[in-house]
């Protein structure tokens, strides 16, 4: 999934009441969270930066479409 599709879902998931603004705030802090909580072991270095940079493509969109 594409972090822009990733981002349409997540603030998806939030957007009950037609708030499309408050739902993106709330896929924001998610995101957010996934990023403080990334697990991070010499082992997964690689892995892990591509999470990273994956989660923050998402976020990137999250904030274009805001």
């Amino acid at each position: 999934m594409t972090p822009k599709e990733k981002a349409m879902e997540i603030a998806m998931k939030f957007d009950e009441k037609g708030e499309t603004d408050n739902a993106i705030q709330c896929a924001l802090i998610c995101v957010d969270e996934i990023l403080k909580n990334q697990p991070y072991d010499i082992y997964t270095i690689d892995q892990c930066n591509n999470l990273t940079k994956y989660w923050k493509e998402v976020k990137k969109e999250l904030k274009r479409i805001l």
